[in-house]
C-alpha cells in the first residue's frame, strides 16, 4: 500500500446522481432548468442590490454577498453535475477535482456566517434602531463578510491540501456527482483519522457558531417585538425578518438532517438527495424567497423592469 502515491491517479470518474437511463434525460431538462432559474436569480440580485439607490442599506449589502455564495457553490458544482447527464464517462482532472472541492468548501461555509451576519443586522435593527447606522457602519458590514472568506479560505485550502497530498490507492471512481470531502476521503489507502477529525471539527464548530448568533439574535428579536405596544409595529418587524428566517430554517434544516441523523440511516442515495438540495435547490430558492417576500426589492425589480423597457420597446 505505501508503494502508491498521490499522482498515480490523474482523473477521477464521477458516477453522477443516478444509473438509470429512462431517468437521464428528464433529470438532466430539470437540473438544467434549477441551474438557470439559480444562475439568473443570484446575478440579477447582485446587480440588483449594487444598482439600485433604494437597496444600499447593511440589509442588502448581506444579500448581494448571500446571492454572491449561492452562485458560487452551485456554479462550482452544477455544470459539472450536468455533463454526468449526458456523457457516456463524465471525469474530472485531478487538479480540477482538488479546485472544486476547494471553492465548494469556501463558498458553503461563507454562507453560514453571512447568514448569521444577517442575523446580526436584524437584531440591531429592530432592537436598536437608533444605533443602526452607527453599529451597523460599512466597515463593520465589510469586516463581517470579509472575515468569513478569509477564515474559510484557510479552511478550504486546509482540508484540499490534506486530502489531497495523501495516496490515492488507485481506485478512481467517486460515488457522487461532485468532489466532496467524504467520498473522496473513501478511496484513500492511508490513516484518515486526521483529516476527518479536522473535517469533523471545523464543520461542528462553524455549523454551532454560526447557528448560535442566529438563536440568540432572533430570541432577542422575538423578546423586543413581544413588547411593542403597537400591532403595526410588531407586523412590520416581523415582516423585515420573514424572508431571512425563511432562508435561515431551509439552510440549516438541511445540512442539520445531513449531518445530525444516525450514521445506520445513512445510505449514498440520502446523502446525494441531500446534497442536491443545498447546492443547487436553495441557490434556486433563496433569490425567488426574497423577491416574493421583500417589498423592496419587488420594487427595484419593477423599476428596473420599466427601465429596460423603456430602452428595449
Amino acid at each position: 500500500m505505501k508503494e502508491h502515491n498521490f499522482s498515480a491517479v490523474t482523473e477521477f470518474i464521477l458516477l453522477g446522481i443516478t444509473d438509470r437511463p429512462e431517468l437521464q434525460a428528464p433529470l438532466f431538462v430539470l437540473f438544467l432548468v434549477v441551474y438557470l432559474t439559480s444562475l439568473v436569480g443570484n446575478v440579477g440580485m447582485i446587480v440588483l442590490t449594487q444598482v439600485d439607490s433604494g437597496l444600499q442599506t447593511p440589509m442588502y449589502f448581506f444579500l448581494r454577498h448571500l446571492a454572491l455564495t449561492d452562485l458560487g457553490y452551485s456554479t462550482t458544482v452544477g455544470p459539472k453535475m450536468l455533463a454526468t447527464f449526458v456523457l457516456e464517462q463524465n471525469t474530472i482532472s485531478y487538479h480540477f477535482c482538488a479546485a472544486q472541492l476547494a471553492f465548494f468548501l469556501v463558498f458553503i461555509g461563507s454562507e453560514l456566517f453571512i447568514l448569521s451576519a444577517m442575523s446580526y443586522d436584524r437584531y440591531v435593527a429592530i432592537c436598536k434602531p437608533l444605533f443602526y447606522t452607527v453599529v451597523m457602519s460599512p466597515r463593520v458590514c465589510w469586516v463581517l463578510v470579509a472575515v468569513p472568506y478569509l477564515y474559510c479560505t484557510f479552511l478550504s485550502l486546509l482540508i484540499s491540501i490534506k486530502i489531497f497530498t495523501l495516496p490515492f490507492c488507485g481506485s478512481n471512481v467517486i460515488s457522487h456527482f461532485y468532489c466532496d470531502c467524504i467520498p473522496l476521503i473513501s478511496l484513500l489507502c492511508s490513516n484518515t483519522h486526521e483529516v476527518e477529525l479536522i473535517i469533523m471539527a471545523f464543520a461542528a464548530f462553524d455549523l454551532i457558531s454560526s447557528l448560535l448568533v442566529v438563536l440568540v439574535s432572533y430570541l432577542l428579536i422575538l423578546v423586543t417585538i413581544l413588547r411593542m405596544n403597537s400591532a403595526e409595529g410588531r407586523r412590520k418587524a416581523f415582516s423585515t425578518c420573514g424572508s431571512h428566517l425563511t432562508v435561515v430554517t431551509v439552510f440549516y434544516g438541511t445540512l442539520i438532517f445531513m449531518y445530525v441523523q444516525p450514521k445506520s440511516s445513512h445510505s449514498k442515495d440520502t446523502d446525494k438527495m441531500s446534497s442536491i438540495f443545498y447546492t443547487l435547490i436553495i441557490p434556486m430558492m433563496n433569490p425567488l424567497i426574497y423577491s416574493l417576500r421583500n417589498k423592496n426589492v419587488k420594487h427595484a425589480i419593477q423599476k428596473t423592469w420599466k427601465k429596460l423597457s423603456g430602452v428595449f420597446p
